[in-house]
């Protein structure tokens, strides 16, 4: 199972065969976050736009400076094969051929303004949104948990959503009446809560409680110390980010159906509260204030990043970027030097202030 199959072309895709025309084109599907072609003919990278006349467009082309975050990250398909079937979601299909006339801002997305440099503004006749229409609309508000709703997972294929709290419960609601059909009583506040296939993790104190909502399998998987604050799921590992700095690994044994203990990654010294994969590297964000940078295949830390001055709570990858943000209010851009090692390319400083 190749989950990171998805983060590998965000950031490494070079295009398609030596001496074929279309590597040299962005794949449009791509640029939309749709593209489910494995592996795509087209580029899953910008190039440097140019004009008619082969000379450099007038538009900028995006850098770190100029970076725009007016949109989400581009996704990417996850395939699994934990006890379900193959087969990938369907595509989208394609954009119809060419303009033929005054196109609709309706029609399509601007591509300068996903790279974050569109020079027209409001004046560009292409969308600048993600989304058609007047935007989200409230169906219905899912009324039950007594404290915070610490984690949301929808498994695949199930029409059940599942929501974890501080109050120790995960809720299972039917997705099309909004009504909930079961409440799991767990002893311990749950601190995260993933799906991956048809599988739903949960963190709570001291271990973290599986299920398969196909074969209806559960599971306890004990080792970690303290709460779990953060899952993930890759190339049939499960991490799980701990209280006391750890960052455990099971793997998962398809003849058992199960979840073996595999390593532990030790490093920091207070709480792992984040955890993403990007590039065939885990990036985990910690209560010591760092970003560590481990290798997948050899599990040994690459790097520690100590900029932030707080708690990282969050770490994110976009494109060739990672993204971090903390308590000490600020997001941080982060960018791969010539050496492999990640450096700050961008610092946004956000205040808080409460409103009166």
């Amino acid at each position: 199972m190749d989950l990171d199959g998805g983060n590998k072309r965000v950031f490494n895709r070079l295009g398609g065969p030596a001496g074929d025309p279309r590597s040299q084109k962005v794949c449009y599907h791509w640029q939309a976050g749709k593209c489910n072609r494995h592996p795509c003919a087209f580029l899953h990278s910008e190039l440097p736009p140019h004009n008619s006349n082969g000379g450099p467009s007038k538009r900028p082309y995006g850098s770190a400076e100029n970076l725009s975050f007016n949109g989400p990250p581009r996704r990417t398909s996850n395939f699994n094969t934990w006890g379900r079937g193959g087969g990938g979601r369907g595509g989208g299909g394609g954009r119809g051929g060419g303009r033929g006339g005054e196109v609709k801002k309706a029609d399509k997305i601007c591509n300068y303004w996903v790279q974050g440099n569109c020079s027209f503004g409001e004046r560009c006749k292409f969308l600048h949104s993600w989304s058609l229409g007047d935007g989200f609309s409230l169906l219905t508000q899912l009324e039950g948990h007594k404290n915070v709703v610490s984690g949301i997972a929808f498994p695949s294929g199930s029409n059940k959503l599942y929501t974890g709290s501080t109050d120790e419960t995960v809720r299972v609601w039917d997705c099309q009446s909004g009504q909930c059909t079961a409440v799991i009583n767990l002893g311990g506040e749950v601190g995260c809560m993933i799906s991956e296939g048809p599988w739903v993790f949960v963190g709570i104190p001291n271990f973290v409680k599986v299920w398969n909502t196909e074969n209806l399998i559960e599971l306890s998987l004990s080792g970690p110390v303290g709460q779990v604050y953060a899952l993930v799921v890759i190339n049939d590992m499960l991490f799980a980010g701990t209280q006391d700095g750890s960052i455990l690994i099971w793997k998962f044994n398809l003849t058992t159906n199960g979840f073996e203990p595999a390593a532990s990654l030790k490093g920091h010294t207070h709480g792992v509260v984040s955890l993403v994969v990007g590039a065939n590297r885990l990036y985990s964000g910690s209560m010591d204030n760092t970003i560590r940078v481990w290798n997948l295949e050899t599990l040994q830390c690459l790097q520690t990043l100590t900029e932030h001055t707080s708690v990282v709570m969050s770490v994110l990858c976009w494109d060739q970027f990672l993204l971090s943000c903390s308590l000490d209010k600020t997001v941080k851009v982060w960018f791969a030097t010539e050496s492999g090692n990640l450096e700050v390319t961008y610092t946004h400083n956000e205040e808080h202030k409460r409103e009166k």
